[in-house]
């Protein structure tokens, strides 16, 4: 359980602003052969898409929180992924597994209101894919 919990943690905060390296979890307890590989894939991508809901929720109160000295994106940040949002819409979610841009386009979708329920479904694709590569990748199937 302690093997569950980790993961989940890490891939939460690796997609949030706090650094946290996800993929090297979820490779290690693919490699130990504790876990079935699906449920640990399971676990990563729930605590990524959550993190990633994190992000959309304080784009929804970007106004009240962006001048504060703990938030988590410069402006230069948010505008850069806003206007990759703005030009490829909700598409641009499926960038959402990328380092650098992935985290502040999660946010630039709560920032322009994009509904939760489309926000969960592309996320989730894209960072549920990710995972699936990188375990196929680690278990030889590519």
């Amino acid at each position: 359980m302690l093997a569950l919990s980790s993961l989940f943690a890490a891939a939460f905060f690796a997609a949030t602003l706090i650094p946290a390296q996800s993929e090297a979890v979820l490779l290690g307890l693919i490699w130990a052969d504790a876990h079935p590989v699906a449920l640990l894939l399971l676990v990563a991508t729930a605590g990524n898409v959550l993190g990633s809901v994190v992000n959309w929720l304080l784009g929804g109160y970007l106004a009240h929180v962006a001048a504060r000295r703990w938030f988590p994106f410069s402006s230069a940040q948010v505008q850069r992924a806003s206007q990759w949002y703005q030009r490829w819409g909700y598409w641009s979610l499926l960038a959402s597994w990328m380092p650098i841009i992935g985290d502040p386009l999660t946010l630039a979708a709560g920032v322009l209101k994009e509904p939760l329920w489309r926000f969960l479904v592309i996320v989730t694709i894209a960072k549920g894919g990710r995972y699936l590569l990188l375990a196929a990748a680690a278990l030889n199937y590519l």
